[in-house]
């Protein structure tokens, strides 16, 4: 072998007739089954290449080539893993001078079909497997960087050779579970077809270009949808975390979008294999994040959207093909609700590797894409055999088509069904009488407010995932008009999960300190300071802020409390959002706000003039208990917390029911009759404002009742028009009017009462002169939706009387006109 070695050296161009030779004799071999000449035959082909190096050597790796492929197609073995090892042998070679006509195909080809290998005998069949891997491994190798060699990336390449990979790793999950970690695997772990085949996947695309991602990722996608993986999902997420860590950082968005693009491919696939897909989406995303996720951000979310609006459309139809699935649902309801889930926890997790400017836009996106109530509900009338539009009561009315039509059609969200009156043959629906176009029409009249309802509450949640933790110092561009207007809509809806889901994203967006989960449960605890409180200083952002949108949010606060189908977590979900705004975005005129506001609160559980149960005017006034307990303890004025802990006092002993420790528990205990509640165990709106006046605060402002806005928001709501349910009462009214006297508590006399009383005239007039600056102020300084709701319930007022008086007049008119009239006719009679 050295005189052989010595002579191709000395004469490098007899190299081609030296392969030529070995090529032929070891063939002869191979054929006589001579398996000693062959190994010496294919030893001496492996020395003579690993030593030359010269220009002449292609024709003699030709010859080498040859005979490698001359042993892999042999049905022997050990003659097959002589040629791998010979192949991967000269894979480790860089050659010097390039081929243009070399190719690898036929190596492609036998070493993924080893891969695959199904030998009777296990250890031989690990041996093939092992030897198929390292031969992909080799040929990736000898081309990945050879610009001049067979391109490996293209898909007929990659589609055979990822597959073989994947199959070696599928095997290794369905053994017994392995080390967790490569670095602590035993020998004999990292020598299995698992272990090689991942090392070998890793190398292949940590090699990947830009333009050949999608090339490795699709096939992929393919064995994992042939193989029915993406149920499980456990290999699926192995197989992307290893994609997500081998490739290179700037790659990342690549593979999300070829996950998106795979999710809409699959989009009436099973919800198990969607939400697979979903779920390996979210384990990816997480990785990316520390890469690019892409430009294309909003994409992404409007995939996801699409998803979930399609998994809705298919739960209530019951079929992919959106239409009425009349035998057995071919869908399964819970599966499409985790996967819609799912979407939602993608949905969260991509929104959180998003910086903050990137997630106010992806919120505002979001929240467009919500259905909000409109003045007019129309229905399609041309294919429903002349369906009329929605009206007020909540029917739809139905316009007489050609085949006779009915009066009304009411539709029961609660109870999911259709009821109809009308004089046609039944049609196999149940309740329903109605010929079948009706009956579709009716249908998709259903399908469509049980969709938008659906729409409403998936959307919200995925809103309320993406503003978890999310942290902004400026609440104005977290919270801009235009965001602000759209998530306050859904706020006055009759759904009480849908208000809830409002207050729970309010919430999130207010607390920026951490304080949140200190205010979960309300009550009114006597010493503040073990909360621990992370209270700063409100910033001149915040002011803005407040100034500009605070009457909105006290009035969504207030109408809130008066829905009858609140529960404890909407009134734990208000305490908190008023806490929070106490502490995160108060001021001194935020706080004497809050204190209106919340007295207004306990006067709706006062008077109830909506007629509220006797829980919900129980939760009222502890919600009110909790929360004024905690403001007097942040303003840390004796006097207030004195009165308010008088009252608290004063209810343990003789009203427990009105107390938060009594009501927000499992089995609250309530009282048969609110109505004879004494003024000891209600907040009296005159003593705050007495004991907050002397420490400083506006005392005007304090005694004047809250009154909340009117706004078009209450005649695009579900709900009865604000105009029915609060006073027209103004805050400049006279204090002298008849009806305020007659609703005012009779004043208790005291030495303070007495001493205001003795006052010279001169003070009077100061006083009023101050009074009068106030009032000019207030009109310069205040919000314009105060000044506004103050104007339109003035204005409110004033058309009333004016009303009042054309009415008298009329009715005078009228009288005198049958007296003029009776008095001619006596005169003719005369």
């Amino acid at each position: 072998m050295e005189k052989l070695t010595f002579y191709a050296l000395s004469a490098p161009e007899k190299l081609d007739r030296i392969g030529a030779y070995l090529s032929e004799r070891l063939i002869r071999d191979v054929s006589r089954h001579r398996y000693g000449y062959v190994c010496i035959a294919m030893e001496a082909l492996d020395q003579l290449l690993m030593a030359c190096h010269c220009q002449s050597i292609n024709l003699f790796v030709e010859s080498f080539l040859k005979m490698v492929a001359k042993l892999l197609e042999s049905e022997k073995p050990n003659l097959q893993i002589l040629g791998t090892n010979s192949f991967v042998k000269f894979a480790n070679i860089e050659e010097d001078t390039p081929s243009y006509h070399r190719s690898y195909d036929f190596f492609v080809s036998r070493f993924s079909e080893m891969c695959h290998s199904s030998h009777d005998d296990p250890e031989i069949r690990t041996k093939i497997r092992m030897s198929g891997i390292k031969g992909l491994q080799g040929v990736v190798r000898k081309t990945v960087n050879d610009e001049l060699q067979a391109n490996i990336w293209d898909p007929q390449h990659m589609d055979k050779i990822v597959p073989s990979l994947l199959f070696n790793l599928q095997h290794a999950e369905e053994a017994e579970s392995r080390s967790p970690s490569p670095l602590q695997a035993t020998e004999k772990e990292k020598e299995s077809p698992a272990e090689l085949a991942e090392r070998c996947l890793r190398e292949l695309l940590g090699r990947a270009a830009y333009g050949n991602i999608k090339n490795a990722i699709k096939p992929v996608l393919i064995h994992l949808d042939n193989h029915s993986l993406w149920e499980p999902k456990i290999f699926a997420v192995r197989c992307f975390k290893i994609i997500m860590y081998s490739i290179q950082p700037q790659h990342s968005h690549l593979v999300i979008q070829q996950l998106l693009g795979h999710l809409d491919a699959n989009s009436k696939s099973a919800a198990t294999v969607r939400a697979g897909i979903v779920e390996v989406l979210s384990e990816a995303a997480v990785i990316a994040a520390s890469g690019s996720v892409g430009p294309t951000v909003l994409e992404v979310f409007n995939t996801l959207l699409r998803q979930l609006r399609l998994s809705i459309d298919y739960e209530l139809t019951g079929s992919y093909d959106c239409a009425i699935s009349i035998g057995t649902k071919i869908i399964k309801e819970h599966e499409e609700r985790m996967f819609q889930e799912a979407v939602i926890k993608t949905i969260g997790t991509f929104a959180s590797t998003l910086p903050t400017y990137q997630r106010s836009e992806v919120m505002l996106f979001i929240m467009s894409k919500v259905p909000l109530p409109s003045l007019h509900h129309a229905l399609d009338t041309g294919k429903a055999g002349g369906w009329g539009e929605r009206t007020d009561d909540g029917h739809t009315a139905c316009t007489p088509g050609t085949k006779g039509g009915c009066a009304w059609l009411l539709l029961n969200s609660e109870r999911q069904n259709l009821a109809c009156t009308m004089p046609w043959r039944e049609t196999g629906i149940v309740g329903c009488n109605k010929p079948v176009s009706a009956t579709k029409g009716a249908a998709s009249v259903w399908r469509g407010e049980n969709r938008n309802r659906l729409t409403q509450i998936m959307l919200l949640k995925s809103l309320l995932q993406v503003s978890i933790g999310f942290q902004c110092t400026n609440m104005l561009t977290a919270l801009p008009s235009s965001f602000l207007d759209r998530l306050l809509s859904p706020a006055l809806m009759e759904d009480p999960e849908i208000r809830l889901f409002v207050l729970e994203i309010l919430i999130s967006f207010i607390d920026r300190q951490g304080n949140r989960h200190k205010f979960s449960t309300v009550s009114t605890i006597s010493d503040i300071s073990v909360l621990k409180l992370k209270v700063d200083k409100c910033s001149r952002q915040d002011t803005v802020f407040m100034k500009k949108h605070a009457q909105q949010l006290y009035r969504h606060i207030y109408l809130t409390c008066k829905e009858e189908g609140n529960l404890q977590s909407h009134y734990e979900a208000l305490y908190s959002m008023l806490a929070l705004i106490s502490i995160e975005l108060a001021n001194e005129e935020v706080v004497v706000d809050l204190i209106r506001l919340v007295l207004a609160v306990q006067e709706v559980a006062q008077i109830n003039e909506d007629n509220l149960p006797v829980y919900n005017r129980c939760a009222l006034y502890a919600l009110c208990a909790a929360y004024l307990n905690l403001i007097s303890q942040l303003t840390t004025v004796p006097a207030f917390c004195q009165h308010i802990h008088e009252v608290i006092d004063m209810r343990q002993k003789e009203a427990m029911y009105l107390l938060p420790e009594d009501i927000f528990v499992e089995r609250p205990r309530l009282t048969r009759s609110l109505d004879r509640l004494g003024p000891e165990v209600l907040f009296r709106q005159s003593k705050i404002s007495e004991v907050l006046g002397g420490s400083g605060y506006n005392s005007d402002r304090l005694s004047t009742p809250y009154i909340p806005q009117l706004t078009d928001e209450d005649r695009l709501s579900k709900r009865k028009s604000i105009g029915e349910t609060i006073s027209l009462q103004v805050e400049v009214e006279s204090r002298n009017s008849p009806e305020k006297e007659e609703r005012a508590p009779a004043e208790e006399i005291t030495y303070e009462t007495l001493k205001k009383a003795i006052v010279d005239s001169v003070a009077v007039e100061e006083q009023e002169r101050e009074r009068r600056r106030q009032v000019v102020e207030k009109f310069q300084k205040a919000p314009f939706e105060e000044i506004a709701a103050h104007c339109g319930a003035r204005a409110t007022l004033l058309q009333s009387k004016l009303n009042q008086i054309f009415e008298i007049t009329i009715r005078c008119l009228l009288y005198f006109g049958r007296c003029f009239g009776d008095f001619g006719a006596l005169l003719s009679n005369a």
